[in-house]
C-alpha cells in the first residue's frame, strides 16, 4: 500500500460529540478557563492549525469593538502560499465569545493595539505552543475525557464535523484551505458515531 493510500484509508482522531460538548462546557465554566474555551472555539469553528490561532493578532480578528466576519490570516502552513485563500470566516458563536474576551481584555488592562497578541499568558505575553498544550492536557483532564488528543485533534474534528453537517466535499476543502482535494478526503470516513446511529435502523 502506498503512502497516500495509507493516509487516505485511515480517519483522523477527533473528538466525539459528547468530548467535544464536556471541553467547552468545562472550561466556559468559570473565569479562569475562559481564554481557553475561546481558543478551543476557535479550533472547532474555523480549523485553525496551533500556530495560527497564536499568532493572530488584535488587528486581525477585531474591527473596533467587535470580531471580524472575515479574518485574513499572517501567518498559515506554507505548503500553500497563496495569501487569497488564507481567508478564515468566524461563525457567530465564535465571534460573540472573541467580543466578550476583548471586552475582558479592555477591563484587565491588556494591550489592545493591532500588533498586540489575541491570546496571552498571564504574564502578558504571547500564549506559545508549550503553554496550550500544557492546558489542552489539564483540560481534558478535567472534562474526564478516557483518552488524551493533541491540540491538532480540534482541526480534525471541526473538519469532520463540518463533512458530516453537509456531506460536501468541495466546501470541506475550502474550509479546510486544503491546496489539494485528495488531502480532504480523510474527513469522508464515517465515523464510530455514524456507524452506532446507522445500527439503529437495522433489523436484528
Amino acid at each position: 500500500m502506498t503512502a497516500y493510500a495509507d493516509r487516505v484509508t485511515r480517519a483522523p482522531r477527533t473528538l466525539s460529540e459528547r468530548e467535544q460538548r464536556a471541553l467547552l462546557a468545562v472550561t466556559g465554566q468559570h473565569k479562569d478557563g475562559f481564554r481557553d474555551h475561546v481558543v478551543f472555539s476557535v479550533a472547532l469553528g474555523t480549523a485553525l492549525r496551533e500556530h495560527e490561532i497564536l499568532a493572530l493578532n488584535i488587528g486581525d480578528v477585531f474591527d473596533g469593538d467587535r470580531a471580524r466576519r472575515r479574518v485574513q490570516l499572517q501567518v498559515f502552513k506554507r505548503s500553500n502560499d497563496d495569501a487569497s485563500t488564507q481567508e478564515v470566516l468566524l461563525p457567530d458563536n465564535v465571534r460573540a465569545k472573541l467580543d466578550k474576551l476583548l471586552l475582558w481584555k479592555r477591563q484587565a488592562g491588556e494591550r489592545l493595539d493591532a500588533d498586540a497578541p489575541v491570546f496571552v499568558s498571564r504574564k502578558g505575553n504571547r500564549l506559545s505552543t508549550r503553554q496550550l498544550r500544557h492546558a489542552f492536557k489539564q483540560w481534558q483532564a478535567r472534562a474526564e475525557f478516557d483518552r488524551p488528543f493533541h491540540f491538532h485533534a480540534l482541526r480534525h474534528t471541526a473538519c469532520t464535523n463540518l463533512y458530516r453537517a453537509s456531506r460536501d466535499i468541495r466546501l470541506t476543502q475550502r474550509f479546510a484551505r486544503h491546496k489539494a482535494i485528495t488531502s480532504t478526503a480523510i474527513y469522508t470516513h464515517p465515523t464510530d458515531e455514524d456507524l452506532i446511529r446507522s445500527l439503529q435502523h437495522l433489523t436484528c
